[in-house]
């Protein structure tokens, strides 16, 4: 049923893709090739999934070598877009122009001199609802509680960032733009506020405005220092940045749309109308700012809404992502970018309950649609055009002053707000890094017209640069210990770590589980935030809580407020789980498990190759003695760990384990085979030993207190180590081994080995 659901959202999706490609301006130039409607959408289905490939690809190079995903999301768009590799055409039919028109693109451009953007209208419309839900999970992320805490410091360090960022971006366009391309010199020849207002650089300003912290967040939290005073301004600076940043680009669309209905007018002859660019911008900031005051005021209510009408999680996200493009829409007939819109949705919903459930449900869809945006963007360059040394230099100037720009632009007012030199030359450092944000605003002026594919290409160039070099910067900085403010550090809100702790990891984890369920059961919702470290959100309106399971122990993240709730549901799942103790401690009865393993047929074919790989890797014990079971078990073990060092660190731990295992129930089953297990952290991925006991006739080949569920003596020992946090297919590899003693008497003719060579041929026959 989920993936039918999911599959229901993905074909949502791609409907509102439809409309959105439809809106009149939104799709870019590009030429009509004449081809069928059914071609077309062959056309658009193979590049989607090349798209997806690369992109996929790309971003795993990417993380491989450290550096974000959307980089190497970036690089891959690059190299299969229509001006490299999706240019080379193949063949004398459809494709000989390339799978991305590339060839015939080129060949437009050169007879008519008009240079088309590199993706289709269909192809750009996924691309701008990628945009879209990008933008509104940003919104979702964007912590207001810690925007409110820090404001003051925040807004001026945001402010400062964005106010000289813009400047410098804006001044260096309209001063060297005429230097380095001819197609500029009109910029020259006007006055130095009007030259300014032009589309190039007003876009070139706001590109360098944008501030992407995920790479900061991630080294502030490799550093421990995400809660610091340098990390907590960061953040709060990052959301007033963003928020500006769209402001920008609002009034800047504003400002352009003034300039056009002037010159139609004739206005442009007197100069410039600053008062309808005014009243544009102050129209662009007041639907701004009306709509988020009314989004945040009203999320109450709408998150009530979808909760009483909808209840299924899948559901409330799927119509919170419909509200956001609807605003997204609202806000483009507004005359104000799409992203706006959807950015403000998503702060509004950010204060609702339904923020981590919203954000969990459209992850796949997020995984499906973004990388398909950043790729997109990276198609849209023109290598040969980025690599033309006009280009290269003006964007190693432009880069440089971003760079200059954030820095001086955020140390400064932090300096004036409590830190020192050091402090603020860290809060500017981690305000470098520009992102999708500035990507998105390159992307809307280059399909706009604004942007000429020079232009593009250098917001892509500082974009990489400044993503590139602010890590190892951030990193260095932070390498002395010295604090970075002048001032004792603000004191927190009163929240406290509620531990419990349990007898094992497992337990902890089936407490947990249970711990989830009542929270559900009583009408909060859980969201997975990160599969690996087992951290949970639990929230209901305006309790929100943090819960991590880490090893034997239960973490709770809350105000003292919310104390007296988590132990009442400890308390009652705890109840829960005496009672469950209870039903369950009657023994399991040999005979029972005897009477399913007699009924066992075992199929012809045992396992994977890669599951009995494992096995023939174990160590052989031919002619094997021992007295009791705890001998047998820490021979084995011994041998185990000589043979394998790097993967048995501890031999002792790892005896233990085993023996813990056996005093809960004999693993001793029919025709005196044991098959003793354990795990522990002491091992590395799956380790054994196979034993065939020295079985002479006598008492000395019997191991006595080894009991089997047919009573019969213990001729064969398999034993098996492995991770208890790895994932290795331990279950499997059991499973396996008590199939291959099954099938064709194996337990004979594996007793009857004399040598370690004979044991391994039997194994060498599994399949």
């Amino acid at each position: 049923m989920k993936k039918i659901r999911w599959l229901a959202a993905v074909a949502v999706t791609f409907a509102a893709t439809g409309a959105l490609a439809a809106h009149e301006g939104v799709p870019p130039p590009y030429p009509n090739f004449g081809l069928p409607r059914v071609e077309e959408m062959m056309f658009l289905v193979l590049q989607i999934g090349v798209i997806i490939f690369a992109a996929r690809l790309g971003g795993a190079l990417a993380a491989m070598a450290r550096l974000p995903s959307i980089l190497g999301e970036l690089a891959a768009g690059i190299v299969i877009g229509p001006w490299a590799l999706g240019g080379v055409g193949f063949g004398d039919g459809l494709f000989a122009g390339g799978l991305f028109h590339g060839a015939e693109l080129r060949a437009i451009a050169k007879e008519t001199g008009v240079m088309f953007d590199a993706t289709s209208p269909a192809l750009y419309g996924i691309a701008t609802l990628a945009s879209v839900i990008l933008l509104f999970l940003s919104g979702l992320e964007t912590n207001l509680k810690m925007f409110l805490k820090y404001s003051f410091v925040g807004s001026m360090v945001g402010l400062g960032g964005v106010v000289v960022s813009f400047l410098l971006g804006d001044l260096c366009a309209v001063w060297l733009l005429p230097h380095f391309f001819a197609h500029f010199a009109g910029l020259s020849q006007m006055p130095l506020a009007e030259a300014v207002t032009r589309e190039a650089p007003l876009y070139m300003g706001i590109m360098s405005t944008a501030t992407s912290v995920g790479i900061t967040a991630r080294i502030l939290s490799e550093k421990k220092k995400m809660d610091s005073e340098e990390g907590v301004t960061i953040m709060a600076g990052a959301v007033i940045d963003d928020v500006l940043g769209l402001i920008v680009l609002a009034i800047g669309n504003g400002i352009i749309v003034a300039n056009q209905a002037a010159e139609k007018l004739g206005a442009a002859a007197d100069g410039m109308d600053w008062g309808a660019i005014g009243v544009v911008a102050v129209k662009a900031f007041g639907v701004w700012l009306g709509a988020t005051a009314v989004g945040i005021l009203a999320a109450r209510w709408i998150a009530k809404f979808l909760k009483v009408v909808f209840k299924s999680p899948v559901v409330i996200a799927t119509m919170a992502f419909g509200l956001a493009l609807a605003l997204a829409g609202f806000f483009e007939f507004m005359g104000l970018a799409m992203i706006i819109g959807a950015y403000v949705m998503g702060l509004a919903l950010s204060r609702t309950d339904l923020k981590h459930p919203i954000q969990e449900m459209l992850t796949p869809v997020y995984t499906f649609l973004v990388p398909i945006f950043f790729c997109s963007m990276g198609m849209m360059v023109d290598m040969s055009a980025l690599c033309s040394k006009p280009v290269l230099v003006f964007g190693c100037i432009y880069t440089g002053l971003a760079i200059a720009a954030k820095v001086l632009g955020c140390m400064v007012p932090a300096m004036f707000c409590g830190f020192n030199a050091l402090g603020g030359l860290r809060v500017g450092a981690g305000m470098v890094p520009r992102g999708e944000v500035a990507l998105i605003i390159a992307g809307l002026g280059l399909s706009s017209g604004y942007l000429t594919q020079e232009i593009f290409g250098i917001g892509i160039l500082m974009t990489l640069v400044t993503t590139v070099v602010a890590p190892p910067a951030l990193v260095g900085l932070f390498a002395p210990r010295r604090r970075g403010v002048r001032r004792p550090r603000p004191s927190r809100d009163g929240s406290r770590r509620v531990t419990f702790d349990l007898a094992s990891a497992p337990v902890a984890d089936l407490v947990l589980s249970r711990l989830l369920a009542e929270f559900r059961e009583e009408g909060f919702f859980t969201s997975l935030l990160s599969k690996e470290d087992s951290i949970w959100a639990v929230a209901m309106d305006d309790l929100e809580l943090s819960v991590h399971r880490k090893g034997s122990s239960i973490r709770f993240e809350c105000t003292p407020a919310e104390e007296a709730i988590i132990m009442t549901v400890w308390m009652e799942v705890a109840s829960e789980m005496n009672d469950l103790a209870r039903q369950i401690s009657k023994p399991i009865r040999r005979e029972d498990v005897g009477m399913l393993l007699k009924q066992h047929t075992p199929p012809a074919k045992l396992g994977h190759s890669g599951i009995v790989r494992h096995l023939r890797s174990f160590v052989m014990l031919p002619k094997f003695r021992a007295s009791s079971k705890r001998e047998a078990i820490e021979k084995m073990v011994a041998e185990i760990a000589a043979a394998c060092p790097n993967q048995v660190t501890d031999a002792a731990a790892a005896t233990e384990a085993v023996l813990r295992r056996e005093a809960s129930m004999t693993t001793g089953l029919d025709h005196g085979i044991a098959v003793p297990h354990g795990r522990c952290p002491e091992v590395t991925g799956i380790a054994g030993a196979v034993a065939v006991l020295d079985n002479d006739g006598t008492a000395n080949g019997c191991i006595p207190d080894y009991e089997t569920i047919d009573n019969s003596p213990i001729r064969i020992i398999v034993l098996t180590l492995a991770n208890d946090e790895q994932q290795t297919p331990y279950l499997q590899l059991m499973s396996v081994i008590s199939r291959a003693l099954r099938a064709d008497s194996g337990y004979d003719r594996l007793a009857a080995c004399k040598t370690a060579e004979e044991m391994r041929k039997f194994f060498r026959t599994v399949r």
